[in-house]
């Protein structure tokens, strides 16, 4: 490969890896459980940005079933935040030839 072509896809790449770190700044997921009763919010970067209880959940007087309902919340956040990056990071990919063939585990 020549030096010309290879920097020509260093800086393809380094284009892609800023276009991702802007997608995973600007993710945004809901994830609910217990129909609604627990509902998180998580950014691209699988931090909470912000957690709702309905009073119901506490009148229960059930810890258990709030930590339940949190955990499964969370954990449904986070498989959406995995699935909107991968579905991003397809398209990114999707520019530079011979990319869209790799199987990187976690990333397509």
């Amino acid at each position: 490969m020549e030096v010309k072509a290879l920097q020509q896809l260093l800086s393809q790449f380094r284009q892609i890896q800023e276009n991702l770190q802007k997608q995973v700044d600007s993710v945004s997921v809901e994830a609910s459980a217990g129909g609604g009763m627990v509902v998180v919010k998580m950014n691209g970067q699988k931090q909470v940005t912000d957690v709702r209880i309905e009073p119901e959940v506490f009148a229960a007087k059930d810890p258990e079933l709030l930590q339940d309902l949190i955990r499964a919340a969370v954990n449904e956040a986070c498989r959406r935040v995995d699935e909107e990056l991968a579905s991003q990071m397809k398209g990114l990919a999707s520019g530079l030839p011979g990319i869209a063939g790799l199987k990187i585990p976690g990333l397509f």
